[in-house]
């Protein structure tokens, strides 16, 4: 194989410097939460950048691609599936075998998780390293992301209910902030489509200010409302064990599952790394939203299982990058895959 498209791999998994940013952010709201009028401003703040950070997705995406990528359904419908009915199960039988390492609040939290939407940066750099089909992982994160605007607060609603505010202004409220600015996005991509495709760092630094921005705001509200002392390092520690599990669950139904449902190596590593992920990107702003200053809580174990996810999925990518390609080239997909792991690389995963 040409050196040249070999990817280059860190030889350990370090804390990723845009973790210890989210971790600094959480110290700085307990240190100086905001209140009054400055939580309002912050508030603001937070929302209309996630809004600009999903109008800038939406510009970014090209519409005739996913159209294309649409075209196979099954991969597609694999992932919703994994998403929105394995993950909300395997969360649910969490909650029920754990009624006393985590606090009610930290079960809603796990099962929130559990209900968010899969990931897009990261799905697509980790198929990318792994050599598998990546315009089917562009358009399996961005379904999963838009869907789960619609779905997760369904979900939320069936299956949370009183712990979370659903309600029909909190359902306008996240499509006014997620959906709409997607679709102006879109609407716009002909004129702004080029200029975000040579300058990724505007959206990677909306991206994370945006985030950073949600953090500090459900953060802020939760020290104000006094909830932090729920928060022991034994309940911790099981939040974690408890992750850790459903991470390796999900990792293996996706991979093995996969394969016995016909899929050929390419498409098997787009459907594990889009379908065992979540959302930080979308999934804080929807807790925010939906669980007001209950929210730090809520989102705790996302924050969790979003550095989990990323140091596990870069031991896995690094290993199916050495995976010997098979001979028999179907429909294109692994010369594809082969390609386009020219640009892969670890730079945008952690993004969402």
């Amino acid at each position: 194989m040409n050196r040249r498209l070999t990817p280059r791999l860190p030889s350990r998994l370090p804390v990723d410097p845009y973790i210890l940013a989210i971790l600094g952010t959480v110290g700085l709201a307990a240190l100086l939460p905001a209140s009054g009028h400055a939580a309002r401003v912050a508030g603001g703040a937070s929302t209309g950048a996630v809004a600009l950070l999903f109008f800038l997705y939406g510009a970014k995406l090209s519409t005739r691609e996913a159209v294309d990528g649409l075209k196979h359904w099954r991969l597609h419908g694999t992932v919703v599936l994994c998403t929105f009915a394995v993950f909300p199960l395997l969360g649910l039988a969490a909650g029920a075998l754990a009624p006393y390492l985590l606090t009610p609040q930290l079960r809603t939290g796990l099962l929130f998780l559990c209900l968010v939407p899969s990931t897009v940066q990261s799905s697509i750099a980790f198929t990318s390293i792994a050599r598998g089909n990546v315009p089917a992982a562009i358009v399996a994160g961005s379904f999963s992301s838009l869907a789960g605007i619609v779905v997760t607060p369904l979900l939320v609603a069936l299956l949370i209910g009183g712990s979370a505010g659903v309600s029909a202004d909190a359902f306008v409220r996240i499509v006014a902030q997620l959906l709409l600015p997607f679709v102006a996005g879109q609407l716009v991509r002909r004129w702004i489509g080029g200029f975000l495709a040579r300058h990724k760092k505007v959206l990677g630094l909306v991206d994370r200010g945006s985030i950073l921005l949600v953090v500090y705001t459900a953060f802020s509200e939760g020290m104000v409302a006094g909830i932090w002392h729920q928060v022991t390092p034994a309940r911790l520690a099981g939040l974690l064990a408890m992750e850790a599990v459903l991470l390796a669950a999900m990792l293996s139904l996706t991979w093995f599952g996969a394969g016995r449902l016909g899929f050929g190596r390419a498409d098997r590593i787009a459907i594990q790394f889009a379908g065992s992920k979540k959302s930080l990107a979308a999934g804080l702003p929807m807790a925010s939203v939906l669980f007001g200053a209950h929210a730090s809580l809520a989102v705790l174990p996302l924050m969790l299982f979003h550095q989990m996810q990323l140091m596990v999925c870069t031991v896995i990518a690094k290993r199916r990058a050495k995976d010997p390609l098979p001979r028999v080239v179907a429909r294109g997909t692994e010369t594809g895959a082969a390609e386009v792991v020219r640009t892969g690389a670890l730079t945008g995963a952690v993004r969402n």
